[in-house]
């Protein structure tokens, strides 16, 4: 299929397209670590925002919150997280890494970054800054304002 000249192909495709590609291979060096990419993808929001709730886990991983909640008993049970009672809101969980968490991710993020090195390899560096900040700013930009994205 010829992505880049169909007229019918608008951005979100080619956005979800390259998404569902780099997930496949992302996925495959992730097993190896007993991870997917849903549960990598939460362990890093968890290590960049500790403390949050279930609530903002679900609005960050684009999910409801009955699933969120399910990936996190996941985790749970995996010894890589623990949720704790909120201070000010009982009706609320605040989600943290624990050390095995941690240990894990730190020993996953390597190889992630290596499939995406291998995957981005024959762009130039100024190519690969122009994506990286092109795909921040739609994700700041379509978001809402209390977002913030990161680059990892």
């Amino acid at each position: 299929m010829d992505l880049q000249n169909n007229p019918h192909a608008c951005l979100t495709f080619l956005v979800r397209h390259a998404w569902l590609s780099m997930r496949t291979v992302v996925a495959g060096v992730l097993a190896e670590h007993e991870l997917s990419v849903a549960q990598y993808g939460t362990l890093v929001i968890l290590a960049e925002q500790p403390g949050i709730s279930v609530a903002e886990v679900a609005r960050k991983v684009g999910t409801a919150r009955q699933s969120a909640n399910e990936l996190l008993t996941g985790l749970e049970r995996s010894g890589l997280i623990e949720r704790r009672a909120h201070p000010k809101d009982r009706r609320s969980q605040q989600v943290f890494l624990t050390d095995r968490g941690r240990e894990r991710i730190d020993a996953a993020t390597p190889a992630v970054r290596a499939v995406e090195a291998q995957l981005e390899a024959e762009f130039s560096a100024s190519d690969r800054a122009a994506v990286r900040s092109w795909l921040v700013h739609m994700a700041s930009s379509a978001a809402p304002e209390s977002e913030e994205f990161s680059t990892h």
